[in-house]
This record gives structure tokens, sequence and C-alpha cells, in this order.
């Protein structure tokens, strides 16, 4: 992660934070006594770029942060969050996923509170966090429902609890909640 931070102004992207699985999940590593690093699929880095929503665009910084951390043994994910609502409903079956205005709403609006974290560098070298429901649940290993996100695919938050579960038996998943369809409190 030290590497990746380092090394991310070289990309040239804006509002760049590395987020979510790589961060909870190394915590939760290093609570069980296990290798920081295991079972973590990639490092996922966000940035907010609404110049170009193109697909094109996207890839071509995904292939020039291939070049960048390419001595890292593992592999970096690189996704435009001005971009997300064009392709979301594809992937998840969700509708109405909001035009988003910066990075972090995009974790303002990831499936459990666990995952709503996120770190970059400061310009004097320090390191901002942006957790808007704070580190708890990271901490007591805690799933839980985002209650930002309303319209979350309970598939998809039941898949994960169970590949979770898997690697890290004492994590304690809340039950899916169905989403209530005449409110949302997501940040949008």
């Amino acid at each position: 992660m030290e590497e990746i931070l380092a090394h991310l102004p070289e990309l040239g992207i804006p509002d760049a934070w590395l987020v979510s699985g790589c961060l909870f999940q190394t915590v939760w590593n290093l609570l069980a006594g296990e290798s920081p690093s295991r079972a973590i699929k990639d490092y996922d880095v966000f940035y907010f770029d609404a110049s170009d929503l193109s697909e094109e665009a996207e890839i071509s910084v995904n292939q020039r942060a291939a070049a960048v951390f390419s001595g890292l043994e593992c592999e970096i994910d690189v996704r435009n969050q001005a971009r997300v609502h064009v392709w979301y409903e594809q992937e998840f079956g969700v509708q109405g996923y909001p035009r988003l205005e910066k990075s972090t709403d995009g974790i303002d609006n990831f499936l459990a509170v666990c995952c709503m974290v996120a770190i970059r560098r400061t310009e004097a070298g320090g390191i901002d966090l942006y957790a808007p429901l704070g580190v708890e649940d990271v901490l007591e290993r805690i799933m839980r429902q985002n209650p930002w996100y309303l319209n979350a695919p309970r598939t998809c938050y039941e898949k994960k609890a169970q590949r979770w579960c898997a690697l890290w038996p004492d994590l304690q998943v809340e039950p899916f909640v169905a989403p209530r369809k005449d409110i949302h409190l997501g940040l949008s």
C-alpha cells in the first residue's frame, strides 16, 4: 500500500484514493495473525474525471498503472467514479445508480460499512483517511449493510459475506435488510 500511495501521483489522475478491500482486509488479516496481503485479490484505486467518461480512457489509465506498478506483485484496478452510472445497472442489475460528483461519493455507495474506507497521501506527506461512518466495523470485524445505499443487491452482499466468512471465520455478519423504495439516504 505504501508503494501504491507513493507512486499514485505518477498516474496524473484527479481525486485519487486507494480504497476498500485492500485496506479493511489488511486489518482483518493482521487481527487474525495472518500475512497482511492474504486473500487480497487486487488493490482498488478510485479517481474522478468527468471530462472523459469513455471506457477507453479508463483502460488507458489502467495500462499506465500496470506500467507504474509493474514491480509490485499485485493487481491494481483503477476506476473512474465519474462513469460508474454508465455501467452499474448492466453489471449489478440495479437501476438508478446516481451520477457521482467526486471519488468519495463512490465510497459512500459501497455495499457494507466495513468497505467504506479510503486513504491517500497529503501534500505534506501524511495520510488522509476517508471513512464517513467510521472504522469501528473494520476494527471489530463486522459486516453491516451500508445504511446510505438502499438499492444494494442482496446477492452481492450475501456472496461477499460467504467469501469473507470463509477467510475470517470470526467475522460478524449482520443480516441483509431489503431496501425501502420510498426513501434514499445516499449521497448523490
